[in-house]
């Protein structure tokens, strides 16, 4: 596989996915679910590449922001349930079992959110149970018109436990975030809008992609350690007082007064140019 960026092109041997497409081109990687025939359905296997290009993405100093988006006619059909109960015994341990035989289905998401660089969900038509706790992991929600969105779990008599029902409230408040789970309807692009669930809404994937691209793109020409630490502080203040979040960011800006590309920026500042950070 070869990828490049803006300076030079590289060859990447590691990185040979089975339901994954990877491209990364100008510090954008673009990650596409392309498990087409179960429509992106999350088998144990899909589950595992997901978190295993995150965390290789994760630590790429060629990529400075991600796109997720689906190949298939959807974006997500939830958990793939054959896949899911393939073993269970019916036993004591067999529920014991069966959760821990499930861990790549937490640490899918756990990876997308862990990732330093900006995650950007593009979503089209149907997003149900494993897509929302997917996309709810993510920094940024696009969506097509056509989009819909479904917490499916109690319907088939589980609680959602990949991490939508901890993400959610802090995306759209408890009020959404309880109708979500509690009704188990299929909520509309219109409503997810209303929500906040996306941050915007286009006509057609053509629009939603390009729209995603261009997002990605204005992220990239920002100072990419700036960018990583601004995302681990809006993490880590999610669960933590105010003055405690501030802490952390001047703790960061510390290590970033340190940074070639702060140097680059005040340069790039008296001679009215655009700077060109380099992550160093």
């Amino acid at each position: 596989m070869e990828y490049q960026t803006k300076c030079k092109i590289y060859k990447e041997k590691d990185m040979n996915y089975k339901y994954i497409e990877l491209e990364i081109k100008d510090y954008i990687a673009t990650v596409t679910l392309a498990r087409e025939k179960s429509l992106n359905a999350l088998s144990l296997a899909f589950a595992t590449e997901i978190a295993n290009v995150f965390e290789e993405l994760a630590a790429k100093d060629e990529v400075r922001a991600v796109i997720l988006k689906s190949k298939a006619r959807i974006f997500c059909a939830g958990l793939d349930l054959k896949d899911a109960a393939g073993g269970f015994t019916g036993t004591a341990r067999g529920p014991f079992d069966m959760i821990k035989k499930s861990q790549p289905l937490f640490d899918c998401c756990n990876a997308i959110e862990e990732c330093p660089k900006p995650v950007i969900a593009a979503v089209h038509g149907q997003c149900i149970g494993g897509g929302l706790h997917i996309i709810s992991a993510c920094d940024i929600r696009l969506c097509t018109e056509d989009a819909s969105f479904c917490l499916k779990e109690p319907k088939i008599g589980l609680c959602a436990d990949m991490g939508a029902l901890q993400r959610l409230p802090l995306v759209i408040g408890q009020g959404y975030a309880r109708e979500i789970a509690f009704t188990v309807g299929f909520f509309s692009a219109a409503q997810a809008d209303k929500m906040g669930l996306v941050n915007h809404v286009y006509a057609d994937q053509d629009a939603l992609y390009a729209a995603a691209r261009e997002m990605a793109v204005q992220i990239t020409e920002n100072a990419p350690l700036a960018i990583e630490c601004s995302k681990e502080v809006l993490n880590f203040s999610r669960h933590t007082s105010v003055s405690e979040g501030m802490a952390l960011a001047i703790q960061k800006n510390m290590f970033l007064l340190t940074t070639d590309d702060i140097k680059e920026a005040f340069v790039a500042f008296m001679e009215k140019r655009k700077p060109g950070f380099q992550g160093k």
